[in-house]
């Protein structure tokens, strides 16, 4: 079994790294996604404690939270854990999630 993270949720890690440097300092942005990444690895051990996403999203898949974030992810075919996106609490997370999900 692999992480796999997908090009929406490199996209939302590379915006969330940009702004936490931005605004409290590399030190602070390079822990915040190390923690991110020891989160991912915690999936499949249930390390992390996810739950379905629900009906109305319209996708099969799982999310947990992390500190201000929310990690969407699914199985992939192979068994492998593809991670889709991570929302910060405040966006609207319906939205954003069905424009992740495509």
């Amino acid at each position: 079994m692999a992480i796999r993270v997908q090009e929406t949720a490199s996209v939302r890690l590379d915006e969330i790294y940009r702004y936490t440097r931005d605004r409290w300092g590399e030190a602070q942005a390079e822990t915040y996604i190390t923690g991110l990444f020891a989160a991912f690895e915690q999936i499949d051990t249930r390390g992390v404690i996810s739950r379905p996403v629900p009906a109305e999203f319209g996708v099969e898949g799982y999310f947990f939270r992390y500190e201000r974030h929310f990690v969407y992810w699914r199985r992939l075919s192979n068994g492998d854990i593809g991670i889709v996106t991570i929302l910060h609490e405040r966006m609207h997370q319906m939205d954003r999630f069905k424009e992740d999900f495509g």
